[in-house]
């Protein structure tokens, strides 16, 4: 067959839409997803904050925990287990003190320390049924926090929902630039609009003097925003009482002022 033939062949092709539908009862207007290209930049911290911020502003927020080997987001609410099963079979999320509802493997495990040792395929799988089989209800806000890197479950959350939007998390470490840009590359290769950049664990305020200490080098978000044209949404600094709010289950406690920059984006979307 000549080529002219084959690629008419192929072009005739319909593209393939992996999209899932959602639960039966389930109507989610936005779908903000949270993504890192590396571990330990506190993106599950940068989710579960975002959800505060937002839900503050008197909207009703949801948090799907697609990081299905590193489920954080339940120990951060103080939430335990879902709430039930309904009459059509769908599960119904957890929900913390504040009404933000929560879906997480952690919540379906008998031990919540169990490992789960998984084939990427079964993992993007549970993270499809998340979304069609968990009745989520009424929805202004769901932010989705994504395992990091580019793998199986970045792509499968994007061609399955229906994300409007990303936010990348970073930290100021020269090394994590190279990472960031990867993730940065890929929302763009998927077409995903990025609604901008956070940096995590970007100073510590000196509690005497209350000078920043850069712990990590000076910050390079703003060199990775200006070659893409993104804008830094916020600068979240290393404090104590952040990390005791969150090993306590206390994270709807803390002030939110730092996302306010966020808040305002995502409501734009």
């Amino acid at each position: 067959m000549a080529d002219e033939e084959l690629r008419k062949k192929f072009a005739a092709k319909k593209p393939v839409n992996f999209k899932v539908d959602p639960a039966e009862g389930t109507h989610v207007k936005k779908v903000i997803g949270v993504v890192s290209g590396k571990g330990g930049v506190g993106k599950s911290f940068v989710t579960a904050m975002s959800a505060c911020a937002m839900n503050r502003e008197g909207f009703k927020t949801a948090i799907m925990d697609a990081d299905i080997t590193g489920p954080s987001i339940p120990k951060m609410f103080g939430v335990s287990s879902v709430k039930q099963v309904n009459e059509k079979g769908l599960i119904i999320p957890a929900s913390s003190s504040k009404g933000i509802d929560i879906m997480s493997i952690n919540l379906l495990m008998q031990n919540e320390t169990d490992p789960v040792i998984w084939r990427g395929p079964v993992i993007a799988g549970v993270v499809k049924q998340f979304w069609s089989e968990v009745c989520w209800g009424d929805v202004d806000y769901m932010f989705v926090d994504m395992p990091p890197g580019t793998g199986d479950v970045p792509l499968t959350v994007f061609q399955s929902l229906p994300v409007d939007g990303i936010i990348v998390v970073s930290s100021p470490q020269q090394l994590v630039r190279v990472i960031v840009e990867k993730a940065v590359k890929m929302a763009e290769a998927m077409k995903i609009p990025i609604v901008g950049l956070i940096e995590n664990m970007s100073y510590i305020k000196c509690p005497d003097c209350g000078k920043d200490i850069h712990l990590f080098g000076e910050s390079n978000i703003n060199g990775i925003a200006k070659d893409y044209g993104l804008p830094v949404l916020a600068r979240i600094p290393m404090s104590e009482g952040f990390s005791r709010a969150v090993d306590e289950g206390e994270i709807e406690k803390l002030d939110a002022e730092y996302l306010d920059a966020a808040a305002a984006l995502i409501e734009k979307i």
